[in-house]
């Protein structure tokens, strides 16, 4: 499956897309211990969830198709929508469509879907969201008569966050460095205002108390590249947050992130904008 290479990865995909680490992380994430000699096949798409950067993995283990994804704010109520129009594209990529028509059953994989919370906010060690939940109730149109429903799709969120989900954690020594390393970027991007600055001691701090110490040493360029595009990205989600209205709100958010990649700062993006809208 190719790769747009419009597309940037994160840190996050960067890591994890390693087969030998997603075989550690995702025995982490189940409790079990996989054999090495099992076979991880990687088969991420591009554009599907996030914009611009890859924050999922999609990978077949052991007749199993996971989906997963890092999520840095807040959990949308919507991702096991988001998934679900995910999966199918997934699903589209792999299967032979010829057979589809053909009267033998065409066997898939099992799914499964993984969310990681890295975001701010507090949130629980786990979370199980249904995509059920966002069904329309049809009680009334039913004469108060319940059904089962038709179609499901089950996400379950993992708060990676030092202190949470510790014990699934230290099975991955991955896992823990990542968490550790977003936590110590936090800290020198809240306390510097020079981000460049901040990202680089971050890394220094990092490498020097062993966290994720081989793959920074390996990739700091490209890690701070990714840390300054993620910054960008998060500057201009909040200009669109703050000039954006619910309509046309993707098209605003493309604009931003077309006008930051040109190198205007978020003050003159933020004028851009206004001036745009006054225009309509």
């Amino acid at each position: 499956m190719g790769v747009n290479k419009k597309y940037k990865d994160s840190i996050f995909s960067f890591l994890f897309s390693n087969p030998d680490i997603l075989r550690g992380l995702y025995g982490a994430l189940e409790g079990i211990a996989l054999d090495p000699d099992v076979p991880i096949s990687i088969n991420t798409l591009t554009d599907v969830i996030f914009k611009d950067q890859i924050n999922d993995l999609s990978f077949l283990v052991d007749n199993r198709l996971v989906v997963l994804v890092e999520h840095q704010s807040t959990i949308s109520l919507n991702m096991p929508l988001r998934l679900l129009k995910y999966i199918a594209r997934v699903y589209e990529e792999i299967i032979d469509h010829k057979k589809l028509y053909g009267k033998k059953i065409v066997h898939i994989p099992w799914p499964e879907f993984i969310v990681l919370y890295n975001g701010k906010d507090p949130y629980p060690d786990q979370v199980t969201l249904k995509l059920s939940d966002a069904f329309t109730d049809l009680e009334d149109l039913l004469g108060g008569a319940k059904r089962p429903v038709d179609l499901e799709l089950i996400a379950t969120v993992y708060n990676i966050n030092p202190g949470h989900n510790e014990g699934m954690l230290k099975k991955c020594d991955e896992l823990s460095g990542y968490s550790r390393f977003v936590e110590i970027v936090r800290k020198y991007r809240d306390t510097i205002s020079d981000k460049e600055l901040a990202f680089k001691k971050a890394i220094d701090d990092c490498i020097e108390h062993d966290i994720l110490r081989e793959f920074l040493e390996l990739h700091a360029t490209e890690v701070l590249d990714m840390l300054l595009t993620e910054w960008k990205t998060e500057d201009a989600l909040a200009v669109e947050r703050e000039e954006g209205r619910e309509e046309g709100r993707e098209e605003t958010l493309h604009e931003v992130l077309e006008l930051l990649k040109q190198g205007y700062r978020a003050e003159q993006i933020e004028a851009m904008v206004s001036r745009k809208k006054g225009d309509k």
